[in-house]
């Protein structure tokens, strides 16, 4: 007789088990459909964004500087504020281009 309540208590057991890693698995999915993929998504659009960067853009700075791109180098970007006005900075302080 206690070996079959052994045999019933350890059935039980694996079963407790297999749910805790399901919902493990399931919490792991979660957080990586609503937190990480949209994060990388993100990024690879702020990448191609900057990287697609050319004379003329209307861009907005991370620091909300509204300027027009004068000159594109391999890791800045001159923007022109005003007539004469120049600032050099670097291609990730740009957060997105705007319409002229």
């Amino acid at each position: 007789m206690k070996i079959s309540l052994l045999a019933q208590a350890t059935s039980g057991g694996s079963q407790a088990m297999i749910y805790q890693v399901v919902m493990w698995v399931g919490i792991i999915g979660v957080f990586y459909f609503f937190m990480i993929r949209p994060q990388q998504k993100k990024q690879k659009e702020q990448k191609e964004l900057i990287n697609n960067l050319k004379k003329g853009d209307n861009v907005v700075t991370i620091g909300g500087i509204h300027a027009r791109v004068y000159t594109v180098e391999d890791a800045t970007v001159t923007l022109e504020l005003d007539k004469g006005v120049k600032l050099t900075i670097d291609k990730s302080a740009v957060a997105r281009t705007i319409a002229a």
